[in-house]
């Protein structure tokens, strides 16, 4: 959601305002780092191992994009694809391409009128079948793509269009469980003039679920949801709030059916190590294998234990991260920061 990223680092040391733009290898020149580091990994936690190490480095593997979002990595085809919002497509890369090319499009806004605010997809994953789901800024619902993603084509199905009769504001991310049921945020950064927006229908920004078919609302008072995810054992519902005001993570329960036992804030994103004011919070995240939440934001990737412990930082310099993927072995992490797309290889 590029429109309400600003350009300040948090957390763990900010980067002096009124730099100079980043070269073309994401650093500022007044930077105290090597002009060709893209991240520095910092580990908080002295009784683990770091799960980064702390000489990682970064490759790009794609460039150009207005706002890259919505990472997937679709093992049976050993490819990553990712979301460009404002230019309405899905890009691709996989290993010996040299940088992203498309996927599809369009791929969040199919009408032919001219439409303000965000229109491309932003989140995608797969369900249970293998099929590619999309929130869709433009249209403002989630849909499934018909083609297998081996073939992708524009041609989508509606699975939630709003709730109660009311059209969604923007589902922003979204993930499927083992039982195909769908969990989905609906903040409303794609609408064009946002909370004010004149065609907005409902009252508050909302976390449901699709289950056979049916859109329940699970929570309707977490300011600006983002992000979400499930734990290895799909009892524990993560969600980012990205919030100026209150900036989190949260976490509940969830019993057999998928329903809310109870929870709430995990982590306040304010203030961690700094006392700066934070002017936007968490984004898009994704666990590892022990359930640690590896989640994008300003200032990077931070790592978070499931007992909402600050384990460590991937700083990325010079852009913002709206989100990341792992690859199935769990030891590459991409990232999508901006108008580049990176690899990082994890322990």
């Amino acid at each position: 959601m590029k429109h309400f990223f600003a350009v300040l680092f948090f957390c763990y040391g900010i980067i002096a305002c009124n730099q100079p733009a980043p070269n073309e290898v994401g650093i500022s020149d007044t930077a105290a780092v090597h002009k060709e580091t893209l991240i520095k990994t910092e580990w908080y936690d002295k009784t683990l191992p770091p799960l980064v190490d702390t000489g990682a480095t970064a490759e790009i593997i794609g460039r150009g994009f207005d706002w890259s979002e919505g990472p997937l990595w679709i093992a049976s085809l050993k490819k990553l694809i990712f979301s460009d919002v404002p230019q309405n497509k899905i890009y691709q890369w996989q290993e010996g391409d040299t940088m992203s090319t498309l996927y599809l499009t369009p791929s969040g806004y199919t009408d032919a009128a001219p439409r303000k605010g965000e229109t491309g997809s932003n989140g995608l994953a797969l369900d249970k079948n293998g099929k590619l789901l999309l929130c869709q800024s433009g249209n403002r619902q989630v849909a499934k793509m018909d083609a297998a993603p081996g073939s992708p084509a524009a041609v989508y199905t509606a699975l939630a269009k709003g709730y109660n009769g009311k059209r969604f504001n923007s589902p922003n991310d979204l993930i499927a469980d083992s039982k195909n049921n769908i969990y989905f945020t609906d903040p409303i950064y794609g609408l064009p003039e946002g909370e004010h927006d004149p065609e907005r229908a409902l009252t508050f920004e909302g976390v449901y679920k699709i289950s056979n078919g049916k859109v329940i609302l699970l929570i309707d008072s977490i300011p600006r949801p983002n992000g979400l995810a499930l734990s290895p054992d799909e009892k524990t519902l993560y969600i980012a709030s990205s919030d100026d005001k209150k900036p989190a993570w949260y976490a509940y329960k969830l019993d057999d059916d998928g329903k809310i036992l109870g929870g709430g804030v995990l982590l306040d994103a304010i203030p961690l190590k700094s006392k700066a004011e934070v002017k936007q919070g968490p984004d898009g995240f994704k666990l590892d294998n022990a359930g640690n939440i590896f989640s994008a934001g300003p200032d990077g990737i931070n790592i978070i234990s499931s007992q909402g412990k600050l384990l460590g930082l991937i700083k990325v310099y010079g852009r913002s991260c709206s989100n990341c993927v792992f690859n199935e072995a769990k030891d590459v992490l991409f990232v999508t920061a901006d108008d580049v797309v990176m690899k990082i290889k994890l322990r």
